[in-house]
Parts: C-alpha cells; sequence; structure tokens
C-alpha cells in the first residue's frame, strides 16, 4: 500500500519540483546558527536573566560541545544540498531538528515552535521521499535477532 502510494507521488511533478526547495531551504536554517557555533560566537545576546538566554549561554559554556553541534549543523546542512548524500543529510538532520522542536517547546521560545515543527515536517517529508531507503533502514532496526 505505502508502496504503490510512494510511486504515485514520486511521478508527481509538484513533489519533485518540491523536493530542491525543501533541502535548500532546510540548508539555509542551519547555516547562521551552525556558524556561529563552530567560530565559538554566542548564538543569543539574551540575559542570563532569562530561561533562553540562561539556556544558550550554558550550551555556549560548554566550549566544544557547543563547537560540535555546529559542526553536526554544517554537515547536515551541506550533506543534503549533494544528490548522492543528501539521504544520510537527512537522516542526521532528523535528531537535530528534533532536539530543536523539543527545546524550544519545552523552554517556551515565542514562535520558534512553529519554525522548529515546520522544519522538523520538511525534514520528515525528505525521508519519506526517499522511502525505500527510509523502509530498508527501518526493517534493519526492527529486525528481530
Amino acid at each position: 500500500m505505502l508502496s504503490k502510494i510512494y510511486l504515485l507521488v514520486r511521478t508527481q511533478r509538484f513533489f519533485t519540483f518540491l523536493t530542491w526547495p525543501t533541502r535548500i531551504l532546510l540548508t539555509l536554517a542551519f547555516l547562521p546558527s551552525g556558524l556561529k557555533k563552530v567560530i565559538g560566537a554566542r548564538f543569543t545576546l539574551m540575559p542570563v536573566d532569562t530561561n533562553v538566554g540562561f539556556f544558550f549561554e550554558a550550551l555556549y559554556r560548554t566550549g566544544f560541545y557547543w563547537n560540535f553541534l555546529g559542526l553536526m549543523q554544517l554537515t547536515a546542512a551541506a550533506l543534503l544540498l549533494v544528490p548522492r548524500t543528501a539521504y544520510f543529510g537527512a537522516l542526521l538532520y532528523l535528531p537535530i531538528v528534533a532536539n530543536i522542536c523539543v527545546i524550544v517547546t519545552a523552554m517556551q521560545f515565542e514562535g520558534t515552535p512553529v519554525v522548529a515543527a515546520l522544519m522538523l515536517l520538511a525534514n520528515i517529508y525528505l525521508l519519506v521521499w526517499d522511502y525505500p531507503k527510509t523502509r530498508r533502514l527501518v526493517a534493519v532496526i526492527f529486525q528481530k535477532t
């Protein structure tokens, strides 16, 4: 059933057209924050007496972990732009954007949960776009031993 839906969707020009802009927009979403983290700059200048400011300051003070987060964001973004690695980029993007969704919702960021949720949905779209690969990966993960 899902395979038939997948084949129907893959033949629609609209979805073919939608895939590249989705990859590009997701890449652009990670570039500024990823670059700031890689170079060791603060992401926000909010005061630490706010929940959001305190959270980002704590992350910033972790040092290497802050840089690592940025490196992973930039890696996922770059992989999305190369057709051969786009699926791996979407896989790498998934836990990062899911984590962002949880954080911005838990920290009660204003407006940001909506943006993060849309990014998560766009990322899931890319994973579904490569449904055969995703199906094989899920089968391997849940394979009974």
